[in-house]
């Protein structure tokens, strides 16, 4: 414990001090002068004990008046959460209403807005390559704009998603099996990643750390139609101790759209999306509605950790030398008739 006024606690030790030998004097001075009249004198336990609280809770308003400061751990959602949206041409699909990349942006900003500022937020946007469009940080509002400002075009890569999310975690450039983010090969050296026996490269150095209150946010169609491998790189979180939350977006039954003059049909990948959570130790959510946004983002499992902070407990100390202080008056009364 420490304080703000620490002086205070010098008062408190000189005044409970003085009142204590005051006491033991008042109390001798008593005896004698009963002794000498040659009355008995009687023990005047409950007396002393009412005096003692009183000195006690004295003393104790003192301590207060120092700002008294405690540590104390308090549990509470903290670390870093990278949302990752897919922004490919198939999330323009409307199995989805009003469209899955709007169902998308609704969930990642309903998800944003419910977290703590305790909680650093990025954003990935990905498609067939993925951008780190929002660096973690404590504010949320930017993430949220990030996310507002998305749209969609392209392929999709889950793989470049997971990469580009970790990249944002660890602060390196994390690859896989020498591929860069962009999908092409890379010169880069390679951390082994332990439990799976793929490699993990980074820009600086050659072990990106364990970073086990990060989470990655998915948020897709789950339709993986470009490099690298969605398991691998999910694989390599969990060596990270990064944990994958996945989101699906869309409907099993899918739907057409037009693409650069072709009809294609695009449907969600749940199981996909299932494999990718669950080798991190995450879970898979789906939101075929974005009514469904809000329980959703309540749904999604971030790590708790413990933080210990000094708190300053002064009313607690206080209200303790107010009990004290009534106990000790209560006692004085029932022995006495009256309160000193």
């Amino acid at each position: 414990m420490s304080f703000l006024a620490p002086l205070w606690i010098v008062a408190a030790a000189v005044v409970a001090g003085a009142f204590a030998v005051a006491l033991v004097l008042v109390e001798r001075r008593r005896r004698e002068v009963l002794a000498a009249s040659g009355l008995v004198v009687r023990r005047g336990g409950g007396r002393t004990v009412a005096i003692a609280l009183a000195i006690a809770g004295i003393a104790l308003l003192l301590v207060a008046a120092a700002r008294p400061q405690a540590v104390v751990t308090i549990p509470r959602a903290a670390g870093t959460v990278v949302v990752a949206v897919d922004t490919s041409a198939s999330m323009t699909a409307e199995d989805v209403d009003p469209t899955r990349l709007a169902a998308a942006q609704a969930a990642a900003v309903s998800f944003i807005e419910a977290q703590p500022t305790t909680v650093d937020i990025g954003v990935v946007s990905f498609a067939e390559g993925a951008l780190a469009t929002q660096t973690p940080s404590e504010d949320h509002l930017a993430a949220e704009e990030a996310v507002d400002s998305l749209s969609a075009t392209g392929a999709t890569s889950l793989g470049q998603a997971i990469l580009a999310a970790l990249s944002a975690i660890t602060g390196e450039t994390v690859t896989l099996d020498g591929a860069t983010e962009s999908g092409e090969s890379g010169t880069e050296t390679t951390a082994t990643a332990a439990s799976t026996g793929t490699a993990a490269s980074t820009s600086e150095t050659d072990d990106p750390g364990y970073w086990g209150d990060a989470t990655i946010v998915l948020i897709s169609d789950g339709e993986d139609t470009a490099g690298p491998d969605a398991l691998a790189a999910a694989e390599l979180a969990s060596s990270l101790g990064v944990h994958i939350e996945t989101i699906g977006v869309g409907t099993a039954a899918g739907t057409t759209l037009e693409v650069d003059g072709y009809t294609v049909t695009t449907a969600l990948d749940e199981a996909l999306l299932t494999q990718v959570a669950e080798t991190t130790g995450g879970s898979y959510h789906e939101l075929a509605d974005a009514s469904e946004v809000d329980d959703v983002a309540a749904g999604l499992d971030l790590r708790v950790t413990a933080q210990t902070e000094e708190t300053e407990v002064t009313a607690l100390v206080a209200g303790a030398a107010l009990v004290v202080l009534l106990v000790g008056g209560s006692l004085m009364i029932i022995r006495t008739g009256r309160p000193l």
